[in-house]
């Protein structure tokens, strides 16, 4: 089950406001035709995210516990609704940048109508019921998940404008992520505790807590950075089938991949397409919008390979433990891998580290019961674990026992490099 000793006071309705209006600020740079493009079935539309995050406060809090409560419109469950079985029928996820309407003007509408009905069930004695407290938090939770998956949507719309058009205008630092020089940290074999620990909230795939057995070994400072990528891709490492697992090599071939996402060559010249439009590639940042299959063949041409997800726990708790603003911090002037002033080893808040785990369920996993028992356990196959945040994760959810879980093709999220050997 989810967790939460939570109940409803005033810093839960001033979080609730906060959440809902970060998701408008992340919008407020687009223009109206941005909203309803969806170039790949791996995208969903702006407007899309907009509603499903709001459907959910409907769905599954304000039917349930506030008396009297109608619905906003019958058909935005089978617009809105994701993956949810339980909550009925839906539309395609191919079909979402279908939806010319509702119109966005409707869709914030329904914001607007929702949100005033949560703050008046916020407003009541009944809230403080554990149960509902717990939902509001999921709901919260859920919604910072798909601020993150927004930014990413908005890049890769934008991002495949034959124009390349700016989403807004960051102000970028050229000094180094770290100025540490990367190193390679030692962990002991031994016998160590994985999983959320604690009364905060987390997801049900961080629970189950328990011990693994660790082989010693040593886990890079830093993470891969653009220019050690650049002379993988000029010694061949495209091209060289004995670098790759095969069913990532034939998605080499089949995709003609021979770079990261987003990245382009322009008269000898490496850019890549950001935010704030296409730039000179800065050969410090870390590398960003790699597969798992790009990851670990990088890895394979270093000699070196990728930590596993129970690895990467127990160094970062013990080379990077205390977690702090400074780390990452969602800002719309700020969507780039950004200088830390913590002195030392970062591993969470720059991008996502690839790790060499499938994605699986701990020991004693179980599902909550009804809909939400969907969250995350039917995911529970053909997918690798991604650990460490990333500058667009919202600072609440950066926790050494974070779980990310993509296929092992998937480039689109801020995905990069952590080498262990």
């Amino acid at each position: 089950m989810y967790m939460s000793t939570l109940f409803i006071d005033k810093a839960i309705q001033v979080r609730f406001n906060e959440v809902r209006a970060l998701t408008v600020a992340i919008c407020k740079p687009l223009i109206p035709e941005d909203y309803v493009v969806q170039p790949i079935v791996d995208t969903s539309p702006p407007k899309w995210h907009l509603g499903h995050t709001t459907w959910f406060f409907e769905s599954f809090i304000l039917e349930e516990y506030l008396p009297g409560y109608q619905i906003y419109d019958s058909g935005f469950a089978f617009v809105f609704n994701s993956y949810y079985e339980g909550k009925g029928k839906r539309i395609l996820r191919t079909d979402r940048g279908n939806l010319s309407r509702p119109d966005t003007k409707e869709v914030y509408n329904y914001r607007t109508y929702v949100d005033t009905h949560m703050k008046e069930l916020l407003s009541t004695e009944d809230t403080r019921d554990p149960e509902i407290a717990a939902l509001i938090e999921i709901g919260l939770n859920h919604e910072q998940q798909h601020q993150e998956l927004l930014l990413a949507d908005i890049k890769f719309i934008l991002g495949n404008n034959p124009l390349l058009p700016q989403f807004v205008c960051n102000q970028r630092s050229r000094e180094k992520i770290n100025s540490d020089e990367c190193c390679f940290l030692p962990v002991e074999s031994g016998v160590y505790e994985i999983g959320h620990e604690g009364d905060g909230f987390s997801f049900d795939n961080e629970l189950g807590r328990h011990k693994v057995y660790v082989e010693g070994f040593e886990i890079a400072s830093q993470l891969v950075s653009n220019g050690e990528y650049m002379q993988f891709i000029s010694e061949g490492g495209y091209e060289n089938f004995s670098f790759w697992l095969e069913e990532g090599w034939q998605w080499v071939k089949e995709n003609e991949i021979d770079k990261p996402m987003y990245w382009h060559k322009e008269a000898g010249e490496w850019k890549h397409y950001t935010f704030s439009g296409l730039l000179q590639i800065d050969t410090d940042e870390p590398v960003m919008h790699v597969s798992f299959f790009e990851a670990d063949a990088f890895a394979r041409w270093k000699g070196m390979r990728l930590p596993t997800e129970f690895e990467w726990e127990v160094a970062a708790k013990m080379y990077d433990p205390v977690i702090s603003e400074d780390h990452t911090l969602l800002k719309i002037d700020r969507l780039f891998p950004y200088k830390t002033n913590k002195a030392g080893p970062v591993f969470v808040g720059c991008a996502w580290q690839w790790t060499n785990s499938a994605y699986l369920p701990y020991p004693k996993f179980k599902p909550p019961l009804g809909a939400l028992g969907e969250y995350n356990g039917k995911f529970m196959i053909n997918q690798m674990v991604l650990r460490g945040g990333s500058f667009a994760t919202p600072f609440s959810h950066i926790r050494h026992s974070y779980r990310n879980f993509y296929h092992a093709d998937k480039r689109m999220l801020f995905s990069g490099i952590r080498l262990a050997t």
